[in-house]
């Protein structure tokens, strides 16, 4: 992995990296080309792209696949979400090794009891912190490469409380994680508080609608955070826009008017057409003047 997509590089600079969520490759372009120096693997997006709520319903081939298919489409750093690794700590060596090998720049785990569920849903279930450190450490000695981030989210903020999260979040890091994910604190004060606790850089998921009140992104950089992931930002525009138009579309029965620039070819330049087009006229030029030889 080179400096340009290495999330690592982007921390080492200092200031807050932004991560809109994806869940394919046209969403990880979309991310890319607006200009956010990282893409989020949402694990809620990939569940909804295969016809699942989040619900652990997704297996680590599935979630790897998407990994790779999007890591592959975009040039700057995938952080990619892997739920509870898949099982104990030789399921979560086998997870970083897959997602290693994909491109992957970051993957994420959590300490949820699996099935998982959405970290803004109630009625959630945690490891034991020794279970959690221990998936930790087995992720730290499985990767290769030490610009392979590992990120180390705790869900205990709704089971146990901030405390025993802040605990949580600190023996990942002793663990070797590189980044902690405190999920779902419920005030401001909370917070703001996490980024002074925790003896480590620190991620904030920004949910809107869920458990964690928004804030504007440039205070959460001011507090400390290095870090945040919006997951549902393009899954939830996504699905208003699609069912609003194809709402009027049945209506109407009137094709709806393309957006302003809107053209196939302009579609196909946003996936790499002008890429594959050289490449084409490199080699038929070369076919020609093989022909003429």
């Amino acid at each position: 992995m080179t400096e340009k997509t290495s999330l690592k590089s982007l921390l080492d600079a200092g200031g807050l990296v932004v991560a809109p969520g994806a869940w394919d490759a046209i969403t990880a372009r979309l991310v890319e080309q607006a200009g956010f120096p990282a893409v989020y693997m949402t694990g809620a997006g990939v569940a909804a792209a295969r016809g699942y709520p989040d619900y652990g319903l997704v297996t680590m081939s599935e979630m790897a696949d998407s990994a790779g298919t999007m890591a592959r489409a975009v040039s700057v750093p995938l952080i990619a979400d892997a739920d509870t690794g898949y099982g104990n700590e030789l399921n979560v060596t086998r997870t970083v090794r897959e997602y290693e090998r994909l491109g992957v720049a970051a993957i994420q785990l959590e300490d949820q009891v699996a099935p998982k569920r959405c970290g803004h849903l109630d009625s959630k279930e945690i490891v034991s912190r020794r279970e959690f450190v221990a998936k930790i450490d087995a992720a730290v000695r499985a990767r290769t490469r030490p610009d392979f981030l590992i990120v180390a989210r705790t869900d205990a903020r709704a089971v146990a409380g901030l405390d025993d999260a802040i605990d949580r979040a600190n023996a990942a890091l002793d663990a070797g994680a590189d980044v902690v994910f405190v999920e779902a604190p419920q005030t401001p004060d909370e917070i703001a508080s996490i980024p002074t606790r925790v003896h480590g850089p620190c991620l904030l998921n920004v949910v809107p609608g869920g458990k964690t009140p928004l804030v504007g992104l440039r205070e959460f950089g001011q507090m400390g955070y290095r870090v945040v992931i919006l997951p549902g930002v393009l899954l939830f525009n996504a699905v208003a826009t699609g069912e609003s138009l194809l709402a009027d579309l049945r209506t109407t029965m009137a094709h709806p008017a393309l957006p302003p620039g809107m053209t196939i070819a302009a579609l196909f330049q946003r996936f790499g057409a002008p890429e594959w087009d050289g490449l084409r006229a490199r080699y038929q030029s070369a076919f020609r003047e093989t022909s003429h030889a």
